[in-house]
């Protein structure tokens, strides 16, 4: 704008100064120069101001990124009751699916709690994932739980399978079941057992594996179930029950697993533990295993996931619980030959799992047989284990 204002003035100059026209003139060049000066501002405001709107929200939306990328970053502590394997699968996935570090230590469910217990003046652990919810319910009157309502449980797992205040989340089912050696029954002349009372044939003496009902979550859920089939009526029947099979036991096992392993290799008769480790063993191989369950009833756990009561990450910890609810982590599983039955809705349902609609199961109570585990387990041990 300067230099058209100066060539105008050089140009009136050499024509021979001021007339009134030219002044009219030099005024309305000055006039038009402020109006296009005003205007260039004016948008250059515009486009700055828009410039630095744009950049605001850039940087509001690289702070939300940031920060929910920081929800996802750490580490947490998982005591894991699934078998070793299961156990692996799922923390790998859930380390890629979240890129959360996990720590994992694999532990029977009744280790699991004993653990607890002794660290709830200083908890080492955010995390405790699988085993029967019967347990979890014993750590929760222990205050050794914290509470957390997912809403991937509540819009896709039934009532019957979590707790109502968050304390558990119940994410696969698993029947009792009874594992044969093929071998061993045909020498015997026998067919696989079908009910309780068929294990008290005098041929399963020293030759019968469970897991001990200290250490072990399938252990407890056997004791718990011959008490509700047989002792329904009489509680007393199901005590003498379990008097006559004490003597038939080879062996009371830590893992629940490990019965079925045992007589998958010949090493006893009959092992009693969850349906879908019998299949994994099946699936392994052992080609002599026999699967039946028992026609008079049987019971079944809700395993479960749960915070710890002052869970070093409680953030990580709630993220843990969201995916573990969520289908993806329920069929990790199958990955690996285990078979459970799955409680989110949408999960899909492995094709070798027993059909829970084919077996006589007892109603489940985890809050009932929670309330009775010590209870139940001090008296076996004191007056069948002795």
């Amino acid at each position: 704008m300067l230099k058209a204002y100066s060539f105008m003035m050089k140009l009136i100059l050499i024509e021979g100064g001021f007339t009134l026209k030219k002044l009219a003139f030099i005024f309305m060049v000055l006039i038009l120069g402020v109006v296009i000066v005003a205007c260039g501002d004016s948008n250059g405001n515009e486009e700055a101001t828009a410039d630095q709107d744009n950049s605001n929200e850039q940087e509001k939306n690289n702070n939300e990124e940031e920060a929910t990328e920081e929800q996802l970053e750490g580490s947490l502590t998982a005591y894991v009751g699934f078998q070793e394997d299961h156990a692996i699968a799922a923390v790998n996935q859930f380390e890629e699916d979240t890129g959360i570090d996990v720590d994992m230590i694999r532990m029977s469910a009744g280790e699991i709690l004993a653990r607890v217990r002794a660290e709830k003046n200083n908890p080492q652990a955010d995390i405790w994932y699988g085993g029967p919810a019967d347990t979890f319910v014993a750590a929760q009157q222990e205050d050794l739980l914290q509470p957390y309502i997912s809403d991937v449980a509540v819009e896709g797992i039934s009532e019957e399978f979590r707790d109502e205040d968050g304390y558990w989340t119940g994410v696969y089912l698993g029947p009792v079941g009874f594992a044969s050696n093929q071998v061993f029954l045909d020498e015997h002349g026998l067919e696989a057992p079908t009910s309780w009372e068929d294990l008290l044939n005098p041929v399963y003496e020293d030759e019968i594996v469970m897991a001990h009902p200290a250490s072990s979550g399938t252990a407890y859920t056997i004791l718990y179930t011959v008490l509700e089939v047989l002792g329904k009526e009489n509680e007393e029947a199901g005590w003498e029950y379990l008097d006559q099979l004490h003597p038939l036991v080879q062996q009371y096992t830590t893992s629940g697993a490990a019965p079925g392993r045992m007589v998958g290799m010949g090493e006893a008769a009959v092992g009693i533990l969850f349906a879908h480790d019998i299949i994994k063993f099946q699936n392994e191989g052992y080609s002599d295993l026999v699967m039946t369950t028992p026609e008079d009833g049987t019971g079944f756990e809700i395993g479960s996931v749960s915070i710890i009561d002052g869970a070093p990450n409680p953030e990580l910890a709630e993220a843990f619980i969201d995916w573990a609810a969520g289908p993806t982590a329920q069929e990790v599983g199958q990955q690996t030959d285990n078979f459970q039955n799955l409680t989110h809705h949408d999960a899909q349902q492995p094709e070798q799992a027993i059909d829970l609609d084919d077996l006589n199961l007892i109603e489940s109570n985890p809050l009932r047989a929670g309330e009775l585990r010590q209870e139940i387990i001090d008296k076996w041990d004191n007056e069948v284990n002795k």
